[in-house]
């Protein structure tokens, strides 16, 4: 099984900075790809940020320039650093994990972090 802690969200303020932590631990041989989506109250899930194994990333195009997303592969960790925070980034924000394998030829899984709240005042 596998298990993602999030940490880091919170309230700021508009203009503010806050970074996202998704630790994965448990039984993981490779991770394909992490990535931070987020929901809005009456809104969908939406993409925020996702870089793969390699290194490659894709961002939104409501957060490019103010959000970066980096993984620590050693520690099967990955980070959103928000800067220059608005009102519409409130939102519950997740992790996801794609294709989470527990062995070289294992099938593999995604998983979902539970949430964490970041609110943004103006």
């Amino acid at each position: 099984q596998v298990q993602l802690v999030e940490s880091g969200g919170g309230l700021v303020q508009a203009g503010g900075s806050l970074r996202l932590s998704c630790a994965a631990s448990g039984n993981i041989f490779s991770i394909n790809a992490m990535g931070w989506y987020r929901q809005a109250p009456g809104k969908q899930r939406e993409l925020v940020a996702r870089i793969t194994s390699s290194g490659f990333t894709n961002y939104a195009d409501s957060v490019k320039g103010r959000f970066t997303i980096s993984r620590d592969s050693a520690k099967n960790t990955v980070y959103l650093q928000m800067n220059s925070l608005k009102s519409e980034d409130t939102a519950v924000y997740y992790c996801k994990l794609d294709q989470v394998r527990k062995a070289l030829y294992s099938s593999g899984y995604d998983y979902w972090g539970q949430g964490t709240q970041v609110t943004v005042s103006s």
